[in-house]
Parts: C-alpha cells; structure tokens; sequence
C-alpha cells in the first residue's frame, strides 16, 4: 500500500513560525528549484537567522537566492553553498565547511535527489543510489556530531530530515532487491533504470527505521525523520522517457501539489518533535498508518538492518569512523 496521490490534501499547514525559526540556522539541499527553493524562502521569510541553500549549480543557485530575497523583502540570511551528491569529496567538503562556520544547526534538510532514466554512474554506483542513499546518509552522517553539540550548548532539538517518498511501497517486488545485497543489485547493469528512484527511497526508509532505532534522541538530542512530500508539481521527472514524463504531467494537473505546498512538508518535518524520530511524515502529520506491512516486523527488521549495514559499510570505505562517531552515546 503507497499513501494514495489521488485523494492526497492540499493546502497543508505551515508548521514553522517566527517562535520555533527566529535566530536558528536550517541547511537546505536542492534549494535552488522546487520543493527546496520553497522551503529556503518559507524559513527566510519567518525569521531564520541563517539559511543555508546546499546546491550544485552555484548560478542557478544565486538566481534562486535573489528571488527569495526579492519575494520576502530580507537580505542577508540565505546564502548559497556548493554541494554536489554525486561526489563524495563535495559532501565532506560542505560538511566541513558547515561544522567550522555555522554556530549552530537547528536543521539539516536532505532534500536533493535524483530520478534517471539513462544508467549514470557516481562514485562506482548507479547515479540514484550515490545521490539519493549513499551521499545523503553520508552528509547526515557528517554533520550528526555538530547537531548533538549543538543540542547541548544551545538546549535545542535539532532535526536531520530526509526527504523520500511512498512510491516505493508501490513496488513489493523489490524485496527481493533488498533483503540481500542491495547495492550490489542496484548497481547490476540489468537493473532497470527506472526502478532505481523508487528503490532509493526505499533503501532511504528502511535505513532511517534502523539507525534511528540505534540513535534515540534520549542520548543524541537529535530527531532523525523522513518526509514523503506526495505527488509535487516540480522538474523531478525531467529525465523520465516522453511517454512516462507525460503520464506525470496528467498526474500534476489532477491532482499535483504546487511546489510550496509540498514544502510545507519538509517544513513540518524539520520541526516535528521527539515524536518523529524514525518515522516517515506525509501531510504534516506522521504516516505510520499508510506504510505496508511487509516493512515492520522480524522480516522488515531484517530488511532494515540489511540495507542499513550495506550503507554503512559504504560510508566508512568513504570517511572512516564516522559511522562509529554517530553511535557514541
């Protein structure tokens, strides 16, 4: 079962506000279009000390911040930082640059993604599984130990939300993909394009359900999320095949969310609470209902540590010891 895009809500709530943003500091990536571009704007406009927009294209970038700044009226509080996913050595870089610059992180929203329909690689990988899984949990990795501190020296709950998605609960098929060596198959050249992206996002999800278990917010003071945004009017499909790209584009009209209406949803994620931690949102509110069954219990738990374990492995041939830095209680 996949939360269902035909009757999804519109006009969501706006969960951040001048009282929880006001003198914090939020890291957006994929900030320069879209859902991220919206979000950045949302925390600029109610009082955001410091925006952060993570981008590729450090142009497309500035165009974006300087549309912000003409639509809330504020200068001074987005700015714009170079982070490419499809290289590891620019996620360590922006991470760095982070942990020596920014006094403190209220939230770091993993928002970037990609979705193929040519077989790109990164990294060795399939160019989804590098972007989407391996350089997100390696960023949320990264920045994890500035976030605990951050927690302590501020008293505040800082969040890391990452931004997947349900349609991988459309594809009980892949279960096969993940219950064994999940990397591995994805990088498989018979590996269907295409299935790549809703793999991903499920990689995503059972990893988070693992490690947050590992990282309770009772040690860490930190809130580990994941956000389905639904069915958004945004360029994500822009490298799907013309007839796939056209059966969304009937989708968008019917019943797409705009772009800010989707962001609200990361919004509420990077503010959600204690509660949250570990659980995929969707419409502002926690989705625990709407997930298929067959991702909880011993056989989803087994997935979880499987798929978990696999990234981890990954991220320590990248950046040893930062797997073992973020389970320090």
């Amino acid at each position: 079962m996949s939360i269902d895009v035909a009757t999804q809500r519109r006009g969501l709530p706006l969960h951040v506000t001048l009282e929880n943003c006001s003198g914090g500091t939020f890291i957006v990536t994929g900030a320069n279009t879209g859902l991220g571009l919206e979000a950045a704007k949302h925390l600029v406009a109610v009082g955001a000390a410091k925006v952060i927009m993570g981008v590729r294209n450090l142009e497309a970038g500035e165009t974006a911040k300087a549309g912000i700044e003409s639509a809330t009226g504020k200068t001074g509080v987005a700015q714009v930082w170079k982070i490419d996913l499809s290289s590891y050595d620019s996620v360590k870089a922006f991470a760095k640059k982070a942990i020596a610059e920014l006094d403190r992180v209220d939230a770091l929203i993993e928002n970037a993604a990609v979705a193929m329909s040519e077989r790109v690689l990164a990294e060795g990988h399939a160019l989804p599984i590098t972007v989407n899984v391996l350089s997100t949990f390696l960023l949320a990795a990264l920045m994890l130990p500035k976030l605990r501190d951050d927690a302590k020296k501020f008293d505040i709950l800082p969040h890391i939300t990452i931004v997947s998605s349900s349609v991988s609960f459309g594809y009980e098929e892949q279960w096969n993909l993940i219950k064994d060596d999940p990397i591995a198959k994805a990088d498989d050249e018979s590996m269907v394009t295409l299935m790549l992206y809703p793999l991903s996002k499920l990689m995503e999800i059972l990893a988070v359900k693992h490690i947050a278990s590992q990282i309770p917010v009772s040690s860490t003071g930190v809130v580990l999320n994941l956000v389905c945004p639904g069915l958004c009017i945004t360029d994500l499909s822009r490298n799907a095949p013309p007839a796939f790209k056209e059966q969304i584009a009937i989708q968008h009209r019917q019943v797409g969310r705009t772009a800010e209406d989707g962001s609200r949803t990361l919004l509420h994620g990077a503010v959600a609470g204690k509660k949250s931690h570990g659980c995929l949102l969707a419409a502002c509110e926690i989705a625990t209902q709407q997930q298929p069954s067959w991702l909880e219990g011993d056989k989803g738990q087994h997935a979880q540590k499987r798929v978990w374990d696999d990234i981890a492995k990954e991220l320590e041939s990248v950046e040893p010891g930062c797997v073992s830095e973020i389970l320090q209680q």
